[in-house]
């Protein structure tokens, strides 16, 4: 976070020196912008996953989707963008700014992921999804800074819990 400056945005970019500064004038303005760029890239990004699997027709498809999801996450542009997503939600810690912009959005893929979750019949449908997505998150999280790739069968593992239960037993109501 130390190296966002707006003479680093300025040099990054190919603009003369000032030109960021002229638009964005202190360095929270800065950190709210590339915030706002994050979460639009992600939102974007999900919303087109959502749109190519508007129905999710069974646990594996599911498990599937988020793993490819997780993968993309790990490799190229999308592991750039985690890690600047994390190093963003750390600042956001001590800065309610960024807590707000960085707080998670519907979107069509967590909307999938949802209604599947929720045609099983489990309790809590809603929850259930948070969890299985704050797991995954912790998951590319560990292996951002760990080393190594999701393996499916972890995905698998997540995926099955969220459908039955942290008990072992199936989360469908009544």
């Amino acid at each position: 976070m130390r190296g966002l400056t707006h003479r680093a945005v300025d040099a990054a970019a190919g603009l003369p020196a000032g030109t960021t500064s002229a638009y964005l004038r202190t360095r929270q303005a800065l950190l709210a912008a590339l915030v706002r760029r994050l979460v639009e890239l992600d939102q974007g990004e999900l919303r087109a996953m959502g749109a190519q699997v508007r129905v999710i027709r069974s646990a594996a498809e599911l498990a599937e989707g988020i793993a490819v999801l997780a993968e993309h996450r790990l490799t190229g542009e999308g592991r750039r963008r985690s890690l600047a997503r994390y190093a963003c939600a750390v600042e956001s810690v001590r800065d309610p700014e960024l807590r707000e912009i960085l707080v998670p959005r519907e979107n069509a893929a967590r909307s999938a992921v949802r209604a599947f979750i929720a045609g099983q019949g489990v309790a809590d449908p809603e929850g259930r999804t948070i969890s299985l997505l704050a797991c995954v998150d912790g998951l590319v999280f560990d292996r951002l800074v760990g080393g190594g790739d999701v393996r499916p069968d972890e995905i698998r593992g997540l995926v099955a819990t969220a459908l039955r239960g942290p008990d072992g037993v199936d989360g469908a109501s009544g």
